[in-house]
């Protein structure tokens, strides 16, 4: 059995990691007498991008990383947060959320998340298409701290009308002007979101993607498509989306056990077997994303396609207004515990909600890491030992040891809440 205790997940070492010190060109920036902005203090440190597990402190200046060591004393920091021997990692990324409030019927303010999840980067997984997209970049980035990406949705108006299916009509599905969007942004925008299950495109099997990836193509910029499953019209088709998925394209939902319209499970894995094409497609550089939400996780699924070769390369929420209501509860941290009790280790769950997505996101240096010269974004948790039950979204249940529980953030060298930094920031 898998120890997932607090003791053996925190008792993996440093590492043979030898302290970081400050790079030279930061050391003639940084004089002797002078101070961090801010100086975190007894973080119980995972970061898997260093092989580093243990107690440090953290200097941060000018809104990144500068130092990590095992004391560094509180009167270098002009801010001091002593985190009490609580778990700190690189600030947590959600490679599929929903955080366009008023531009789509779904969105939820990412800041109003923080407290739930302690993500300091949020990906709106194609809350706005080609007509909206402009609003979530002039009015929704630039007034939060939480970084902010997104995925373009394939159909013009994104999920704007949810509930209502967007592909129903196949006209909604614009290529080219989807392409003009992607390029347009392309500091922000990721790819091309597609929902492929049948209750949102009906019978149009494979062109909503064909659409998709054409769009990432016509582009002229690097794309990436990321596809919705559970529940697609039939087995055929789900083998097909995954053979047309390329190398770094993000198969979302992935184990989902959700039903198509007829009520039959047309997911990966098939009578407790993998489907070929989506080992195939995990060999092939396809990124494997959990994306919870409120119906998009199965524990069978899971646990069949984890056995058999195709564990999840990035865990996310699928957060918005309807999924975060649900039993499942699927906050970012809550979504890791799951995992952390399936026999992952701290390591390697904080990976796939850090350093995993930075690396689909590829805008920011050393981004998903706390390496120096890193963002300074952190997520502050505790690791709360004792029985915890978790329920997936068909009400399967599991018995866990440990949990995740959110403590704080801080991102871009600002720590949120109180005492509040004066002048007050955007980050």
């Amino acid at each position: 059995m898998v120890d997932t205790t607090r003791r053996a997940l925190l008792a993996g070492g440093a590492g043979s990691l030898a302290l970081a010190s400050l790079p030279a060109a930061a050391q003639m920036a940084m004089g002797p007498n002078d101070k961090f902005d801010l100086l975190v203090r007894n973080a119980q440190v995972v970061d898997p991008s260093q092989n580093l597990q243990g107690r440090r402190d953290i200097g941060i200046r000018n809104g990144q990383v500068v130092q990590l060591a095992e004391s560094i004393p509180a009167e270098r920091g002009n801010r001091v947060l002593d985190v009490g021997g609580k778990l700190v990692t690189p600030g947590l990324i959600d490679l599929h959320c929903h955080t366009y409030p008023y531009g789509s019927a779904i969105g939820i303010p990412p800041d109003e998340l923080l407290a739930h999840q302690c993500t300091t980067t949020t990906v709106s997984a194609g809350d706005g298409g080609a007509n909206n997209i402009a609003g979530f970049r002039r009015f929704i980035v630039p007034s939060v701290r939480t970084r902010q990406f997104a995925f373009v949705h394939i159909a013009v108006h994104g999920l704007a009308g949810f509930p209502v299916p967007e592909l129903f009509n196949i006209d909604f599905a614009q290529p080219e002007v989807a392409a003009r969007a992607v390029a347009e942004n392309a500091d922000l925008v990721l790819g091309v979101k597609v929902r492929m299950s049948e209750n949102v495109i009906a019978r149009h099997g494979m062109e909503p993607l064909r659409r998709a990836i054409r769009a990432c193509e016509l582009s002229g910029v690097p794309a990436k498509v990321m596809v919705h499953i559970g529940g697609v019209q039939d087995v055929a088709l789900m083998s097909q989306i995954l053979d047309a998925m390329r190398p770094g394209d993000v198969l979302t939902h992935c184990f989902s056990g959700a039903p198509n319209n007829a009520g039959q499970f047309t997911n990966i894995v098939q009578e407790g077997k993998l489907l070929p094409a989506a080992l195939a497609a995990k060999r092939r550089g396809v990124v494997f994303d959990v994306g919870h939400g409120g119906g998009s996780f199965d524990y069978t699924v899971a646990e069949a396609a984890i056995a058999q070769g195709c564990p999840p390369d990035t865990i996310s929420s699928d957060v918005h207004v309807f999924s975060a209501n649900t039993p499942g509860l699927p906050y970012l941290p809550w979504v890791m515990s799951k995992f952390l009790n399936m026999g992952f280790s701290l390591p390697e769950v904080v990976r796939m909600a850090t350093e995993n997505p930075a690396r689909v996101i590829a805008r920011i240096p050393k981004h998903g890491t706390l390496q120096v010269g890193a963002p300074a974004d952190l997520s502050i948790l505790e690791l709360v030992e004792g029985p915890v039950s978790f329920v997936d979204t068909r009400n399967n249940t599991r018995q866990g040891r440990v949990h995740l529980k959110p403590a704080g953030t801080v991102i871009a060298g600002v720590a949120s809440g109180r005492p509040y930094q004066s002048p007050f920031s955007v980050r």
